[in-house]
């Protein structure tokens, strides 16, 4: 997978949104504020069903009515092209794909309108699909659509391949207890140290192994079962159109939602499809030939058109219900407009010889046809059926174009995309228009939850609130994981921006991602902050917060997201965390950053709740017996000394020395006086904790880095280091 950037794009570009860097506040929180509204348009160009390579920017023409819009910037993703160096995800180094740009996958499994038999193998055909034809950046979440329920999302959308897993095995029928579930819907079950450990969740039914491509080919057994038995229910003719268009709606109103989600949508939709005839009518004897023409050539998918598909005319009698194939055409319609393709799965043609068929498969060709999408049946290998769908979409280029005078109205604005100079038998595949910003006040608690988790899981930085984090590993003797405690600080007038009332509704959200982008571990935290009594705090600091992770040995990407509930005003910063082999023999000395501990009384302290069965663990900022609060992101005024906490494990028992040195921009300034004052030595588990004293050079206001290196008696050196801030004269540090 290559991911070529013709133009540079900036840290926290949204599909649609207002954009901001990190604004200044009290020096401790630097950047620069910039609003800008900007739309990306996914596209994929397609000639004689391959993908089309090497276009530019200046290739394409993007206009909204008989306006033009300008191309400011061209995103090229190549998911067949070779990347640089494994891995695209998490902290590896190589850049993933902007979220934008990255595939997204609904597997919406219908329980109203399928057998329990037909869903339990349409399981294993979408765990195939998972493991063995998307590419390892593309999204994927799963939802399920019953009668009584309506469209629920079991999983957001997520590249953790084991959680698409665990969200297949149970399709969200088997609800997770509500203490500990992840409130972005990120994460179904938790995994650590090589062990799955449920989070409230019980895989019911058969192929319940917890392993992407275990066996689900039985019928589903046990509870699962006898819950999706109470999904399907004989009806009559009335009943049933009732049923199609309360889907039909349901339907609907997803599409709206997913219209907030970045980049191009497929819905996986598997079914086994109601009853024809509730379109067509009786008298359609000519569709199924018709159909079957059509679906032979599934790349020339067009619009509606009666003149030409008979079998979908809007009349009574003959051709079916008036209402319910009006109330189906404009769920189509919404779908179009959120840009999701729909592909149809006939998950009957799944089933053993000895089952009934069922005459829904004209319904799932006419949904699959009118989104551009193709109808898939008799399918066992849904992977190898879908292949070239997969390999047209293998190649996305992500323009961005910035409409003049946008309302922030959540209007629908129609565009078009056409190619200069295309050659004949060209198709350009792109969103037919894109939704206005609406302000945050007005999106449904959805919208919300599926805003904050495609931050989460784009790891591109951004938002209007100053923020810093702290996250190391501390190691403990009884578990085989690291406690990793994560300190995050969240600038109090930023946090209050275009605040009304006495509460501050503040959620935080912080996840793990493993270099395959697989969540090991999160923690999510909403807080009610009485202005009445805190706002003093607040608006002379900020907000600090403490929790915790339990990390394997391993590199992660943290992703810590802060956001004001009621004014939609947030945070996100993405940080590596490294957590070593601790008690690996052999293993050599290992140096966490360096600590500033900070006076109390600057900030509002709060603490994740407790989570889990486990005892407490041993508070970790210790110096000799006296706890302290060290600083995310340290200041210091200009030629201010200070007192450093290190913390290192396997030293060894000799004479230890310490040097530091100052940078900026990658470049060193000069040597810091770096004295240490004090030793105490960790057990055989526990770290040594040494004190020193730092006295910095004079250094101009600014952001630098302290970069602080211990050489044992043996001679082993280990380097670590924390970005600082040079307050301006007046400033406290």
């Amino acid at each position: 997978m290559a991911v070529e950037r013709r133009l540079r794009r900036p840290a926290a570009l949204a599909m649609v949104g207002v954009l901001a860097a990190l604004p200044l506040a009290a020096e401790r929180f630097t950047g620069e504020t910039t609003n800008v509204v900007a739309v990306e348009v996914p596209v994929q160009v397609v000639r004689d069903g391959e993908p089309v390579r090497g276009l530019a920017a200046t290739d394409f023409v993007v206009s909204e009515g008989r306006r033009k819009l300008k191309v400011t910037q061209l995103e090229v993703i190549d998911l067949l092209s070779p990347a640089p160096s494994p891995g695209t995800a998490g902290n590896t180094g190589v850049a993933a794909p902007p979220i934008s740009a990255r595939r997204h996958f609904l597997l919406l499994f219908d329980l109203a309108f399928s057998s329990p038999q037909a869903v339990g193998k349409a399981r294993q055909a979408a765990r195939d699909l998972v493991l063995k034809a998307f590419h390892p950046t593309d999204l994927v979440a799963v939802a399920t659509y019953s009668a009584t329920q309506g469209p629920q999302l079991a999983l957001g959308f997520t590249s953790d391949r084991r959680q698409i897993d665990w969200a297949i095995d149970t399709l969200g029928l088997v609800k997770p207890l509500a203490k500990g579930a992840d409130p972005l819907r990120l994460v179904v079950a938790q995994t650590q140290a090589g062990s799955q450990q449920q989070l409230g969740v019980a895989s019911a039914g058969a192929g319940g192994t917890g392993s992407l491509g275990g066996d689900t080919s039985s019928e589903l057994t046990g509870g699962l079962g006898a819950a999706l038995s109470a999904q399907v229910d004989q009806q009559s003719r009335q009943n049933q159109e009732s049923q199609v268009i309360a889907f039909s709606r349901a339907l609907a109103d997803l599409a709206k939602v997913m219209g907030e989600v970045e980049g191009r949508k497929t819905v996986v939709f598997l079914s086994e499809g109601f009853d024809s005839s509730l379109l067509t009518g009786s008298g359609a004897a000519a569709a199924p030939d018709e159909m079957q023409q059509a679906a032979g050539n599934p790349g020339a998918a067009a619009a509606f058109d009666p003149a030409t598909q008979p079998f979908l005319a809007d009349t009574e009698g003959r051709h079916g219900n008036t209402r319910t194939l009006d109330r189906l055409q404009k769920t189509l319609e919404e779908l179009r407009r959120a840009d999701c393709t729909l592909q149809a799965v006939d998950i009957g043609g799944l089933r053993g010889a000895g089952d009934a068929a069922r005459n829904g498969k004209e319904a799932l060709f006419t949904m699959a046809r009118e989104t551009g999408g193709e109808l898939y049946e008799n399918w066992n290998d849904l992977g190898g059926a879908m292949g070239k769908m997969l390999q047209r979409t293998s190649v996305t280029y992500v323009l961005t174009v910035q409409p003049e005078e946008l309302k922030l109205d959540g209007a629908y604005h129609r565009i078009s995309v056409e190619l200069k100079n295309a050659p004949r038998g060209t198709r350009v595949v792109a969103r037919p228009g894109f939704y206005a910003p609406r302000p945050f006040a007005q999106r449904n608690p959805l919208e919300r939850m599926l805003d904050a988790a495609g931050g989460i899981v784009s790891g591109e930085e951004g938002g209007t609130i100053g923020s810093a984090v702290l996250a190391v590993p501390f190691r403990l003797a009884s578990t085989p994981t690291a406690y990793v405690p994560v300190v995050i600080e969240v600038d109090g007038p930023g946090l209050l921006a275009n605040q009304q009332g006495d509460v501050v509704p503040t959620e935080i959200y912080a996840y793990a991602l493993d270099g395959t982008g697989a969540i090991r571990d999160f923690f999510s935290q909403n807080l009610g902050l009485d202005l009445l009594k805190v706002r003093p705090q607040l608006q002379a600091g900020g907000l600090k917060f403490f929790g915790h992770l339990d990390l394997p040995t391993g590199d992660y990407s943290l992703r810590v997201l802060v956001r004001n509930s009621k004014t939609g005003t947030f945070s996100l910063r993405v940080v590596p965390v490294r957590v070593p082999a601790f008690a690996q023999a052999g293993a050599g000395p290992f140096l966490l950053p360096p600590f500033f501990p900070e006076p109390p009384g600057r900030w509002l302290m709060t603490r994740e709740a407790p989570r889990g069965a486990g005892g407490e663990v041993p508070y970790p900022f210790m110096m000799r017996d006296q706890p302290y609060i060290p600083a995310s992101r340290p200041v210091l005024g200009a030629g201010q000394d200070a007192t450093l906490s290190l913390v290192a494990y396997n030293l060894g028992d000799g004479e230890v020395q310490a040097d530091a040195r100052v940078f900026q921009g990658g470049r060193e300034l000069a040597p810091a006086a770096l004295k240490l004052v004090d030793r105490e030595r960790g057990g055989a588990a526990s770290p040594d904790r040494l004190t020193a004293s730092l006295t910095a050079p004079r250094l101009e206001p600014g952001e630098y880095q302290l970069q602080v290196t211990l050489t044992d008696g043996q001679g082993a050196r280990q380097t670590s280091s924390i970005a600082f801030v040079v307050a301006k004269p007046g400033q406290h540090g």
